[in-house]
């Protein structure tokens, strides 16, 4: 039995959890709605304020399949009460982001200015000009735009240039004086 998909998901109060006979999920809370199609292979049951994933047989696909679906749903639901978000950290000279309309600006050494768009779903915070804070309900989401942004000058190991996530730990290198 998988240790993460025989844990039950609590719905707390506020948040509405619908499953279709199709295994379509659809979850709805104060901060918004999500909507995922499960693997119709998996048994999806709602009893009193939990939500239960179970799976058919101990096949190796429902095996890999039973923990994902369960992380999944509970992903979603952490998401419509809480939210999910993503701190990024510009080290460097220059280095720095603004907000403009919805819009990132940032200046990365490059001889342009390098604009990302607004991604529906997603906010963008700048409480000072080295640090971006993406935040949304769908983790997946998240993850995604806060990866993309970083893939613009991901950190560098001599000097820890670039952009990283807060938590981020970059391992220097010495360099060419380091014999």
């Amino acid at each position: 039995m998988s240790r993460i998909g025989r844990l039950p998901v609590a719905i707390p109060n506020g948040v509405s959890v619908t499953v279709s006979e199709a295994n379509i999920v659809n979850v709805k809370g104060p901060k918004g709605e999500l909507t995922q199609n499960m693997s119709p292979k998996m048994i999806i049951a709602i009893e009193d304020n939990t939500l239960v994933v179970s799976r058919p047989s101990d096949v190796k696909e429902h095996r890999a399949l039973h923990g994902l679906t369960r992380s999944l749903i509970n992903n979603m639901v952490i998401g419509v009460t809480e939210g999910y978000q993503k701190t990024l950290e510009l080290v460097g000279v220059g280095y720095r982001a603004q907000l403009k309309g919805g819009r990132i600006i940032l200046s990365l050494g490059y001889s342009h200015p390098v604009e990302i768009d607004e991604v529906t779903g997603i906010q963008f915070e700048i409480p000072d000009a080295n640090k971006i804070i993406v935040k949304g309900i769908d983790k997946q989401l998240v993850g995604a735009v806060a990866a993309e942004i970083r893939t613009w000058r991901k950190p560098e190991p001599y000097k820890g240039k670039g952009i990283k996530y807060s938590d981020e730990i970059i391992r220097r290198k010495e360099g060419k004086t380091g014999k």
